[in-house]
């Protein structure tokens, strides 16, 4: 997690106190200041496992920043140092900052009870595509809002890729961050919010601990209002829930955390991705380079147009989740060539000589264009052009795959829909203009 005004872990699951304590997470009390006083504390946005973010105020700048909090263990911090690295050449080589990438504004180190952090300092952005899909209610997008967004998606793997030779490893909705808040009311600018500059009276020493407490009896409260509304609608009290109109939200995003991002000349790690993300060669361990960023912003557009995951790999009676994996991929996209299926470190795990699955035999084929149309009741026309835009992305052979910028320049990317299906609740749409000087980010906005 990096930079978004929503917490990268849920409600129900907070990072826990016990990881406040040496070698751990940094207390942080609103009106804490950081680096000789340029940055004040405001609230927490979010936490991840290695660190916590926090709104701040640069009182340099006169604008709202987050402020990254790595822990302070050795491994953590060389985990920074490794972010801040990748951060600081994405920076330099952005002075505009408009390739659709999060901006490193700062870092420094700050000491604490729990030793010394390393703290990067990041412009505020708003709220990650999974929080807007869970916004929508898990209900697809329309194609006109898809391309909007793969559009800022393809502009920073193009950068990041053909510029500065750096594959991010870890594509997925939680590290794309919207420019700003799907609730204005979250955005400190739009809301109007005055900055605090000093800790508010009566705030006291345990407030770390009262906020968890506080925050568990929210969490009770909520949970007991949810389980009398599901009561209710199960007795039919309530209809299901539509989509939500999603016009007057500002779709322009970024591409942020590069805690696991690599140069494409040195790869740190064999394991890379999340599990819905990964790309079938990381999978049998047959090398990776910028074509894993492809298959995982393909998984992220059919995510965004159905609202559902692309591959949901589960563990079976005598088969793993890896070969369950390669089964969903296959029943979708067809067998993986015999080449491709034996040719990497872990192949015989999954495949026999012939480039057969070895415990899973039965596949049902369903290819994409009829998934769309069949399941999610897409036109012919909206399925077969989404899918001729998907499929080469979701080809084996990863050399195969088309790049960021041959994606830009794909028909189904520059074509506005016109079909009712796709046009629906679109008739205030913006079109995002992918000239690179029009994507300059304000902070806030």
């Amino acid at each position: 997690m990096s930079c978004s005004s929503s917490s990268s872990g849920s409600e129900e699951d907070e990072e826990g106190i016990d990881s406040y304590r040496k070698g751990g997470y940094h207390a942080v009390r609103v009106g804490d200041q950081f680096n000789g006083g340029r940055y004040v504390a405001q609230r927490k946005l979010g936490w991840g496992q290695f660190s916590t973010v926090w709104l701040a105020y640069d009182t340099s700048s006169f604008r709202y920043v987050a402020l990254k909090i790595q822990k302070s263990a050795a491994q953590f911090a060389q985990a920074a140092l490794h972010e801040i690295e990748v951060l600081s050449a994405i920076a330099k080589g952005d002075p505009s900052n408009s390739k659709c990438v999060v901006r490193l504004i700062d870092h420094f180190k700050h000491t604490g009870p729990n030793g010394q952090h390393l703290c990067m300092v990041l412009e505020f952005l708003g709220d990650s595509l999974l929080r807007l899909i869970k916004y929508n209610r898990y209900k697809g997008m329309t194609l006109n809002k898809v391309r909007e967004i793969c559009k800022c998606i393809l502009l920073g793997l193009d950068y990041l890729h053909r510029e500065l030779g750096i594959i991010h490893t870890d594509l997925k909705l939680e590290n794309i961050l919207l420019f700003s808040t799907i609730d204005p009311t979250k955005d400190p600018i739009r809301s109007g919010l005055t900055p605090i500059l000093e800790k508010p009276e009566g705030n006291p020493n345990g407030g770390v601990t009262m906020n968890f407490i506080e925050k568990k009896l929210k969490r009770r409260a909520r949970r007991a209002v949810a389980k009398i509304s599901e009561r209710r609608a199960s007795m039919g009290g309530q209809a299901p829930k539509s989509e939500r109109n999603l016009d007057g939200i500002d779709l322009r995003c970024k591409v942020v955390d590069f805690g696991n991002a690599c140069w494409a000349d040195k790869r740190f790690a064999l394991e890379i991705q999340t599990r819905q993300y990964r790309a079938p060669e990381v999978i049998l361990q047959s090398g990776y380079s910028y074509s894993v960023d492809m298959w995982s912003f393909a998984c992220i557009a059919f995510e965004l147009a159905t609202g559902d995951m692309m591959f949901t790999p589960k563990t079976g009676q005598g088969f793993s989740e890896d070969e369950d994996h390669l089964a969903l991929m296959m029943e979708l996209l067809g067998k993986i060539p015999r080449k491709v299926a034996v040719g990497g470190a872990r192949s015989k795990d999954f495949f026999d000589r012939y480039g057969d699955l070895k415990r899973i035999r039965r596949l049902k084929y369903w290819s994409l264009d009829k998934l769309l149309i069949d399941k999610y009741k897409f036109s012919e026309e909206d399925a077969r052009g989404f899918a001729e835009f998907l499929c080469p992305l979701l080809d084996f052979a990863p050399e195969k795959r088309p790049t960021a910028q041959q994606c830009l320049q794909h028909p189904w990317l520059n074509l506005s829909s016109s079909t009712p299906s796709a046009t629906k609740n679109e008739s205030n749409v913006e079109k995002l203009n992918i000239g690179m000087s029009n994507l300059r980010v304000t902070v806030g906005k």
